[in-house]
Protein backbone atom coordinates (compact mmCIF):
# COMPACT_ATOMS: atom_id res chain seq x y z
CA UNK A 1 0.00 0.00 0.00
CA UNK A 2 0.86 3.42 -0.57
CA UNK A 3 0.05 6.89 0.22
CA UNK A 4 -1.69 8.49 -3.04
CA UNK A 5 -0.97 11.37 -4.49
CA UNK A 6 2.03 11.66 -2.21
CA UNK A 7 0.38 12.83 0.84
CA UNK A 8 -0.51 10.36 3.82
CA UNK A 9 -3.80 10.05 4.21
CA UNK A 10 -5.31 10.15 7.38
CA UNK A 11 -9.40 8.89 7.26
CA UNK A 12 -12.03 9.93 10.36
CA UNK A 13 -14.47 7.80 11.05
CA UNK A 14 -17.96 9.81 11.22
CA UNK A 15 -20.24 7.33 12.49
CA UNK A 16 -23.78 7.96 14.03
CA UNK A 17 -23.21 9.78 16.91
CA UNK A 18 -19.74 10.95 16.64
CA UNK A 19 -18.27 13.59 17.76
CA UNK A 20 -18.09 16.45 15.50
CA UNK A 21 -16.17 19.11 17.60
CA UNK A 22 -13.54 16.33 17.86
CA UNK A 23 -13.98 15.54 13.98
CA UNK A 24 -13.49 19.09 12.94
CA UNK A 25 -10.68 19.74 15.50
CA UNK A 26 -8.77 16.76 14.48
CA UNK A 27 -9.44 18.25 11.19
CA UNK A 28 -7.90 21.38 12.16
CA UNK A 29 -5.29 20.31 13.83
CA UNK A 30 -3.95 18.34 10.40
CA UNK A 31 -4.47 21.52 8.43
CA UNK A 32 -2.45 23.55 10.56
CA UNK A 33 0.66 21.09 10.56
CA UNK A 34 0.44 20.97 7.48
CA UNK A 35 0.78 24.89 6.68
CA UNK A 36 3.59 24.81 9.64
CA UNK A 37 5.20 22.37 8.08
CA UNK A 38 4.38 24.31 4.40
CA UNK A 39 6.15 27.71 6.88
CA UNK A 40 8.70 25.63 8.17
CA UNK A 41 9.99 24.56 4.73
CA UNK A 42 9.82 20.59 6.13
CA UNK A 43 9.66 19.04 2.67
CA UNK A 44 11.20 16.03 3.27
CA UNK A 45 7.68 14.01 4.55
CA UNK A 46 4.44 13.78 2.45
CA UNK A 47 1.63 16.41 3.71
CA UNK A 48 -1.35 14.96 5.75
CA UNK A 49 -4.73 14.33 3.49
CA UNK A 50 -7.82 14.13 6.20
CA UNK A 51 -10.53 12.55 4.78
CA UNK A 52 -13.95 12.14 6.38
CA UNK A 53 -15.41 8.58 5.74
CA UNK A 54 -19.44 7.97 6.41
CA UNK A 55 -21.52 4.87 5.68
CA UNK A 56 -23.95 6.29 2.88
CA UNK A 57 -26.73 4.37 1.83
CA UNK A 58 -24.96 0.92 3.14
CA UNK A 59 -21.30 1.71 1.99
CA UNK A 60 -18.39 3.52 3.48
CA UNK A 61 -17.97 6.72 1.10
CA UNK A 62 -15.30 9.50 1.74
CA UNK A 63 -17.88 12.91 2.26
CA UNK A 64 -14.78 15.17 2.42
CA UNK A 65 -11.44 15.29 1.43
CA UNK A 66 -8.94 17.95 2.11
CA UNK A 67 -6.97 17.18 -1.12
CA UNK A 68 -9.21 15.53 -3.56
CA UNK A 69 -7.59 12.07 -5.52
CA UNK A 70 -9.63 9.84 -7.37
CA UNK A 71 -8.49 7.36 -4.92
CA UNK A 72 -8.21 6.36 -1.15
CA UNK A 73 -5.93 4.05 0.45
CA UNK A 74 -6.31 5.49 4.33
CA UNK A 75 -2.79 4.89 6.18
CA UNK A 76 -4.48 5.86 9.12
CA UNK A 77 -8.15 5.26 10.59
CA UNK A 78 -9.73 7.36 13.44
CA UNK A 79 -12.53 6.52 15.17
CA UNK A 80 -13.68 9.86 17.49
CA UNK A 81 -15.46 9.80 20.50
CA UNK A 82 -19.25 10.09 21.02
CA UNK A 83 -21.29 12.33 23.28
CA UNK A 84 -24.06 9.88 23.49
CA UNK A 85 -24.67 6.59 25.17
CA UNK A 86 -23.11 3.63 25.06
CA UNK A 87 -22.83 2.14 21.43
CA UNK A 88 -24.99 -0.49 20.24
CA UNK A 89 -24.09 -4.00 18.83
CA UNK A 90 -25.60 -2.88 15.74
CA UNK A 91 -23.59 0.28 14.84
CA UNK A 92 -20.60 -1.73 15.67
CA UNK A 93 -21.16 -4.61 13.17
CA UNK A 94 -21.83 -2.02 10.59
CA UNK A 95 -17.65 -1.01 10.42
CA UNK A 96 -16.20 -3.99 12.37
CA UNK A 97 -15.33 -5.40 8.43
CA UNK A 98 -14.14 -2.61 7.07
CA UNK A 99 -11.94 -1.50 10.06
CA UNK A 100 -10.64 -5.39 10.14
CA UNK A 101 -10.20 -5.04 6.33
CA UNK A 102 -8.30 -1.80 6.49
CA UNK A 103 -5.95 -2.85 9.60
CA UNK A 104 -5.33 -6.00 7.43
CA UNK A 105 -4.31 -3.89 4.63
CA UNK A 106 -1.50 -2.04 7.10
CA UNK A 107 -3.67 1.03 8.12
CA UNK A 108 -2.87 2.19 11.62
CA UNK A 109 -6.07 2.27 13.99
CA UNK A 110 -6.81 4.79 16.49
CA UNK A 111 -9.55 5.53 18.38
CA UNK A 112 -10.61 8.23 20.86
CA UNK A 113 -12.58 7.39 24.12
CA UNK A 114 -15.69 4.98 23.59
CA UNK A 115 -14.15 4.93 20.07
CA UNK A 116 -11.96 1.69 21.02
CA UNK A 117 -14.93 -0.36 20.74
CA UNK A 118 -15.65 -0.13 17.25
CA UNK A 119 -11.85 -1.62 16.90
CA UNK A 120 -12.39 -4.20 19.99
CA UNK A 121 -15.73 -5.72 17.92
CA UNK A 122 -13.65 -5.80 14.91
CA UNK A 123 -10.81 -8.52 16.62
CA UNK A 124 -7.88 -6.57 16.20
CA UNK A 125 -7.83 -6.20 20.29
CA UNK A 126 -8.10 -9.58 20.66
CA UNK A 127 -5.49 -10.82 23.11
CA UNK A 128 -4.33 -7.21 23.66
CA UNK A 129 -4.20 -3.87 25.71
CA UNK A 130 -6.26 -1.00 25.37
CA UNK A 131 -6.98 2.02 26.54
CA UNK A 132 -10.33 3.83 27.26
CA UNK A 133 -12.46 6.29 29.36
CA UNK A 134 -12.72 4.97 33.15
CA UNK A 135 -16.61 5.10 32.84
CA UNK A 136 -16.84 2.56 30.06
CA UNK A 137 -13.38 0.72 31.11
CA UNK A 138 -15.51 -2.44 32.90
CA UNK A 139 -18.41 -2.34 30.22
CA UNK A 140 -15.31 -2.46 27.11
CA UNK A 141 -14.02 -5.45 29.42
CA UNK A 142 -17.38 -7.25 30.24
CA UNK A 143 -18.27 -7.19 26.29
CA UNK A 144 -14.52 -8.05 25.21
CA UNK A 145 -12.91 -9.85 27.58
CA UNK A 146 -10.28 -10.72 25.10
CA UNK A 147 -9.02 -7.27 25.62
CA UNK A 148 -6.50 -6.20 28.30
CA UNK A 149 -8.19 -2.68 29.53
CA UNK A 150 -5.73 -0.53 30.78
CA UNK A 151 -8.21 2.55 31.73
CA UNK A 152 -4.86 4.31 33.54
CA UNK A 153 -2.89 4.83 30.58
CA UNK A 154 -4.20 8.18 28.69
CA UNK A 155 -2.89 7.01 25.24
CA UNK A 156 -1.56 3.48 24.31
CA UNK A 157 0.54 3.43 21.11
CA UNK A 158 1.08 -0.06 20.48
CA UNK A 159 2.72 0.49 16.63
CA UNK A 160 -0.50 -0.40 14.87
CA UNK A 161 -3.39 0.70 17.12
CA UNK A 162 -3.52 3.45 19.52
CA UNK A 163 -5.93 3.70 21.69
CA UNK A 164 -6.58 7.00 24.14
CA UNK A 165 -8.91 7.67 27.04
CA UNK A 166 -10.58 11.17 27.86
CA UNK A 167 -12.93 12.42 25.62
CA UNK A 168 -11.27 15.46 24.92
CA UNK A 169 -8.27 12.75 24.05
CA UNK A 170 -8.62 13.83 20.02
CA UNK A 171 -5.70 16.55 20.83
CA UNK A 172 -2.91 14.23 21.98
CA UNK A 173 -3.97 11.51 19.45
CA UNK A 174 -3.56 14.30 16.65
CA UNK A 175 -0.32 15.77 17.79
CA UNK A 176 1.00 11.70 18.08
CA UNK A 177 0.34 11.37 14.81
CA UNK A 178 1.60 14.59 13.53
CA UNK A 179 4.93 13.67 15.49
CA UNK A 180 4.84 10.37 13.76
CA UNK A 181 4.65 11.40 10.09
CA UNK A 182 6.04 15.50 10.27
CA UNK A 183 8.46 14.87 13.44
CA UNK A 184 8.90 15.86 17.18
CA UNK A 185 9.43 19.46 16.24
CA UNK A 186 6.21 20.25 13.76
CA UNK A 187 4.29 18.09 16.68
CA UNK A 188 5.34 20.79 19.27
CA UNK A 189 4.86 23.86 16.64
CA UNK A 190 0.80 22.39 16.22
CA UNK A 191 0.52 21.89 19.72
CA UNK A 192 2.27 25.91 20.62
CA UNK A 193 0.45 27.43 18.17
CA UNK A 194 -3.20 25.86 19.15
CA UNK A 195 -2.45 26.30 22.35
CA UNK A 196 -2.97 22.78 23.55
CA UNK A 197 -0.79 20.63 25.81
CA UNK A 198 2.41 19.70 23.84
CA UNK A 199 3.68 15.94 22.75
CA UNK A 200 6.07 15.26 25.78
CA UNK A 201 9.32 14.53 24.40
CA UNK A 202 10.19 11.19 25.42
CA UNK A 203 13.58 8.93 25.34
CA UNK A 204 14.30 7.53 21.52
CA UNK A 205 12.66 4.32 21.31
CA UNK A 206 10.07 4.41 23.61
CA UNK A 207 7.44 4.85 20.92
CA UNK A 208 8.01 2.23 18.31
CA UNK A 209 6.27 3.54 14.60
CA UNK A 210 6.67 0.35 12.62
CA UNK A 211 6.25 0.80 8.98
CA UNK A 212 2.97 -0.88 7.73
CA UNK A 213 2.32 0.86 4.50
CA UNK A 214 5.02 -1.16 2.73
CA UNK A 215 2.27 -3.66 0.88
CA UNK A 216 3.81 -7.30 1.60
CA UNK A 217 1.20 -8.79 2.72
CA UNK A 218 2.94 -11.95 4.33
CA UNK A 219 5.60 -9.76 5.91
CA UNK A 220 2.41 -7.35 7.70
CA UNK A 221 1.08 -10.42 8.88
CA UNK A 222 3.44 -11.22 10.52
CA UNK A 223 3.93 -7.85 11.41
CA UNK A 224 0.43 -7.53 13.17
CA UNK A 225 1.52 -11.11 14.81
CA UNK A 226 4.29 -9.84 16.26
CA UNK A 227 2.20 -6.81 17.80
CA UNK A 228 -0.29 -8.88 19.11
CA UNK A 229 1.55 -10.85 21.11
CA UNK A 230 4.50 -8.91 22.27
CA UNK A 231 7.12 -10.38 20.85
CA UNK A 232 7.56 -13.48 22.94
CA UNK A 233 8.75 -16.96 22.52
CA UNK A 234 9.42 -16.41 18.42
CA UNK A 235 11.64 -17.61 16.26
CA UNK A 236 12.67 -16.80 12.49
CA UNK A 237 11.31 -20.35 11.82
CA UNK A 238 8.12 -19.84 13.49
CA UNK A 239 8.01 -16.29 11.59
CA UNK A 240 8.89 -17.53 8.43
CA UNK A 241 5.99 -20.26 8.88
CA UNK A 242 3.17 -17.54 10.09
CA UNK A 243 4.16 -15.73 6.90
CA UNK A 244 3.98 -18.61 4.96
CA UNK A 245 7.36 -18.39 3.31
CA UNK A 246 11.17 -20.04 3.22
CA UNK A 247 13.42 -18.85 6.43
CA UNK A 248 15.73 -17.40 3.73
CA UNK A 249 12.88 -15.14 1.75
CA UNK A 250 11.41 -14.58 5.02
CA UNK A 251 14.63 -12.63 6.35
CA UNK A 252 15.11 -10.81 2.84
CA UNK A 253 11.38 -9.80 2.63
CA UNK A 254 11.06 -8.87 6.33
CA UNK A 255 14.18 -6.94 6.24
CA UNK A 256 13.03 -4.85 2.56
CA UNK A 257 9.66 -4.65 3.93
CA UNK A 258 10.42 -3.14 7.54
CA UNK A 259 14.06 -1.57 7.23
CA UNK A 260 14.97 -4.23 10.06
CA UNK A 261 16.16 -7.66 10.80
CA UNK A 262 13.20 -9.91 12.36
CA UNK A 263 15.61 -9.78 15.92
CA UNK A 264 15.59 -6.13 15.86
CA UNK A 265 11.86 -5.70 15.33
CA UNK A 266 11.33 -8.12 18.04
CA UNK A 267 13.59 -6.50 20.34
CA UNK A 268 11.66 -2.82 19.49
CA UNK A 269 8.43 -4.40 20.08
CA UNK A 270 9.15 -5.63 23.75
CA UNK A 271 11.88 -2.34 24.70
CA UNK A 272 8.57 -0.42 23.98
CA UNK A 273 5.97 -2.38 25.98
CA UNK A 274 8.76 -2.20 28.68
CA UNK A 275 9.04 1.43 28.55
CA UNK A 276 4.88 1.75 29.56
CA UNK A 277 5.95 -0.76 32.41
CA UNK A 278 8.57 1.94 33.40
CA UNK A 279 6.36 4.66 32.83
CA UNK A 280 2.57 3.89 34.80
CA UNK A 281 4.23 0.65 36.96
CA UNK A 282 5.80 0.07 39.82
CA UNK A 283 7.26 -3.09 38.83
CA UNK A 284 11.15 -3.84 39.15
CA UNK A 285 13.24 -3.97 36.41
CA UNK A 286 13.38 -7.60 36.77
CA UNK A 287 9.53 -8.28 36.96
CA UNK A 288 9.05 -6.09 33.87
CA UNK A 289 12.47 -7.86 31.74
CA UNK A 290 10.28 -11.11 32.49
CA UNK A 291 7.15 -9.77 32.10
CA UNK A 292 8.40 -8.71 28.21
CA UNK A 293 9.71 -11.90 27.23
CA UNK A 294 13.36 -11.58 28.60
CA UNK A 295 14.65 -14.69 30.89
CA UNK A 296 17.98 -13.04 31.62
CA UNK A 297 17.80 -9.69 32.81
CA UNK A 298 21.28 -8.83 32.23
CA UNK A 299 20.56 -9.56 28.64
CA UNK A 300 17.10 -7.33 28.67
CA UNK A 301 19.61 -4.36 30.22
CA UNK A 302 21.91 -4.39 27.59
CA UNK A 303 18.95 -4.76 24.83
CA UNK A 304 17.21 -1.70 26.27
CA UNK A 305 19.86 0.72 26.35
CA UNK A 306 20.60 -0.63 22.75
CA UNK A 307 17.25 0.92 21.38
CA UNK A 308 17.00 3.87 23.71
CA UNK A 309 20.37 5.01 25.11
CA UNK A 310 19.52 4.82 28.38
CA UNK A 311 19.34 2.14 31.22
CA UNK A 312 15.85 1.11 32.58
CA UNK A 313 16.00 2.66 35.81
CA UNK A 314 17.41 6.04 34.19
CA UNK A 315 14.35 5.90 31.67
CA UNK A 316 12.02 5.74 34.58
CA UNK A 317 13.53 8.34 35.98
CA UNK A 318 13.55 10.77 33.16
CA UNK A 319 10.20 10.19 32.82
CA UNK A 320 8.05 9.78 35.79
CA UNK A 321 10.95 11.85 38.13
CA UNK A 322 11.11 8.67 40.05
CA UNK A 323 14.02 5.93 40.58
Amino acid sequence: MTCVGDATEIGILMYPGAQMAAVYGMTDLFSVANRLAADLGVRQQAPLRVCHWQDVDGALRVTFDSQPQPRHQPRVMIVPPSLGSELSSEVLERYRGQLREWHADGALLASVCVGVFFIAASGVLDGRSASTHWTFAQSLAERFPQVKVEANLPLLDDGDVITSAGLMAWTEVGLNLVERFLGHTLASETARFLAVQPVQLKPAGSTFSPRLDHGDEAVLKVQHWLQSTGARDVSVAVMAECAGLEERTFLRRFRGATGLKPTEYCQQVRVGRACRMLEFTRRSIDQIAWGVGYQDPGAFRKVFHKVTGLAPGEYRKQVTGQA
